[in-house]
């Protein structure tokens, strides 16, 4: 086996193993399941353990320098037009390919499929093409999010409530597996000829810019659209007797997500052929490398989803209804707090994120922090939705003094973090959200009788939320200790390293 894969894979492993045991354990104490449905959950996880960790080193060689060529590239124009045209049809292109948004538009047939997808890529489109005119210009990301989330904040009290939940929720499935990586790496890339002290913070935004955009093309569309009746169409576990019907269950599936997956790699393969006739850009070598990447990242992201789709989703749902019991509902707080520490490490591109935020840094914020923050900020939102399923709290309540929170912080911690934090939350609602932390919370508001379009829909909104206050509180604490250690009067040879180590975040 491939060293690097096997290294992947045994960090995939150490992810997925502590959710799999929750479940594990939540079966045998508090929600008895059959065997069958036992053993589709961890053919499931070993699915979902070798397709993320192909997946994470597919990424790497081919959707990473993929995105950081074009962004170099478009860089070096000197007009704007090109740069603005190039971007928007990267953001279209790259959102039309992202297998979270099939998933969410499946969800609310209310709206046609195609009216939804190509309204969310078009408000990603427009705000990457933005975001990437910001890097440019080096405009203040804080302030620029804060006029952004000040109108998207007023539009949410004039469409209907039903709609709202699923507005914010756009904003998460769409940066998933195959848009982060492009979008993060096509960053580094767009700042990398700067040379001005800001240049490595600039480089993180283009996430949370572009998880603006489709909240506010959906508000727009709740305008044109009724969403009662919407219903969540949830998967049924397989009924299975023998390790044959396991592997028929599964292989039945499987063609689908190839299908899928293979549909959203085209274009993103496309683009790569055009953009090397074009540049010349990659030489013989980085060519190979790149088209085995795209090789990676399609046979990963099939067992991921089939794995995800097949056989943890209905064991979510199943899990969310017999716990929402009235005897155990309230253990549903708790207990999804648990499960939303651990299960944001399960998320592909969670740790694409923490390798590039530890790699821009120079190792000042490590991937051990990030994913410290970043569980700690998702059990919190995971907990917040279980509440919304127990008492029916609108989205609204949540989600607007969170907001305000984040942007406030957003002026007091150092550059760098603003833009971490406003992209870990995109990232973090990707598709373990979206096919069992979804399904958990359908299933706990069907057994409690609530609305699903307003109670159940929205922990994708909110586990994008948490992370941007979680983050920016870990950069206050670098902050703090900063200023701590410049007002100390321990002798210099003391601190230097602690101090050139806090100092250099400040600066990159």
């Amino acid at each position: 086996m491939n060293p690097k894969l096997k290294e992947k894979i045994l960090e995939s492993l150490s992810a997925v193993l502590p959710i799999t045991g929750i479940v594990l354990l939540l079966s045998i104490f508090l929600v008895p399941l059959d065997i069958g449905s036992v053993v589709m959950f961890l053919v499931g996880a070993i699915m979902l353990i070798v397709g993320m960790g192909m997946f994470q080193l597919g990424s790497e060689m081919s959707m990473s320098p993929l995105g950081e060529g074009i962004g170099v590239q478009i860089s070096k124009s000197k007009s704007l037009l090109p740069i603005i045209v190039v971007s928007l049809l990267m953001g279209v292109i790259i959102t039309l390919a992202e297998p979270d948004l099939q998933v969410l538009s499946n969800q609310v047939p209310s709206i046609p499929n195609s009216a939804l997808i190509f309204t969310v890529a078009a408000g990603v489109g427009v705000f990457l093409a933005l975001a990437v005119l910001r890097i440019i210009k080096g405009i203040d990301l804080s302030y620029l999010l804060m006029g952004l989330y000040l109108v998207l904040l007023t539009f949410s009290f004039f469409i209907p409530k039903e709609f709202l939940a699923v507005a914010f929720d756009s904003g998460g499935v769409t940066t998933g597996p195959i848009t982060v990586p492009f979008i993060m790496a096509m960053g580094v890339g767009l700042s990398s000829i700067r040379v001005d002290k800001d240049a490595s913070s600039d480089s993180f935004g283009l996430v949370a810019l572009s998880s603006i955009g489709p909240i506010l093309a959906v508000l727009i569309l709740g305008y044109f659209y009724n969403p009662d009746g919407a219903l969540y169409a949830a998967d049924d576990i397989a009924s299975v007797s023998t390790m044959r019907d396991v592997a028929q269950a599964f292989a039945f599936k499987t063609p689908h997500y190839a299908k899928e997956v293979f549909i959203s790699i085209i274009p993103i393969a496309a683009m790569f052929f055009i953009f090397q006739f074009v540049s010349r850009h990659y030489q013989h070598r980085q060519r190979q490398r790149i088209v085995v990447g795209f090789g990676y990242t399609y046979m990963g992201l099939v067992l991921f989803l089939c794995g995800v789709n097949v056989g943890f989703a209905p064991v979510g749902t199943l899990i969310g209804y017999h716990l929402a019991g009235e005897s155990t509902k309230w253990l549903l707080v708790p207990i999804g707090m648990i499960i939303g520490y651990y299960i944001v490490k399960a998320e592909p591109a969670i740790q694409i994120l923490n390798r590039q935020v530890q790699s821009v840094t120079n190792g000042m914020v490590s991937a051990k922090s990030m994913n410290r923050c970043l569980s700690i900020g998702v059990s919190v939102s995971v907990g917040l939705s279980m509440l919304r399923v127990l008492t029916g709290i609108s989205i609204q309540w949540i989600v607007i003094p969170g907001y305000i929170i984040a942007l406030v912080m957003s002026k007091l911690v150092p550059k760098i973090f603003v833009g971490i934090a406003f992209d870990s939350g995109g990232v973090a609602s990707g598709p373990m959200t979206s096919t069992f932390l979804l399904p958990l919370c359908i299933g706990a508001c069907d057994m409690h009788g609530g609305n699903l379009m307003t109670d159940a829909f929205g922990v994708i909104a909110l586990v994008a939320l948490t992370p941007l206050i979680a983050i920016q509180i870990m950069g206050l604490q670098y902050k703090l200790k900063l200023n701590k250690l410049q007002k100390s009067a321990v002798p210099d040879s003391m601190l230097a390293d602690d101090v050139d180590e806090i100092i250099e975040i400040e600066e990159v």
